[in-house]
């Protein structure tokens, strides 16, 4: 369980041209991920956060589908994180969300994200 000073989220990331790593557990050559422009990148999240959020698709259920990080396998799931451990724009969002709320798309070095609060 997280501290009083940390909190918990899970999060969807879709890496793109400009991600720093151009490779994920789903695309390990980076094959997809070097063809994928940022606004693609946005568009697919954005879809995939409007079903989410309409009821359509369950967060967990689709980040273990979709999303480029190895926390995938958790469902997106990140466990219990502090201020300074995550990429400044991510922390951010995280920090200034509710539990249960989930982000807008949150852009960082390593592609884009929602991330859902979770403690």
């Amino acid at each position: 369980m997280a501290s009083r000073d940390q909190v918990k989220a899970s999060h969807i990331l879709i890496k793109h041209q400009g991600s720093r790593r151009k490779a994920s557990w789903k695309d390990p050559e980076g094959k997809i991920i070097m063809t994928t422009t940022r606004e693609a990148a946005v568009e697919q999240l954005r879809s995939i956060r409007e079903d989410i959020v309409s009821g359509k698709a369950n967060f967990e259920d689709v980040a273990t589908r979709v999303s480029d990080c190895s926390s995938a396998k958790r469902g997106g799931d990140l466990g219990p994180f502090g201020r300074g451990q995550m990429q400044k724009p991510f922390e951010e969002a995280t920090y200034a969300l509710r539990v249960g709320d989930i982000s807008d798309i949150v852009d960082t070095d390593s592609g884009v994200h929602i991330i859902k609060r979770t403690a």
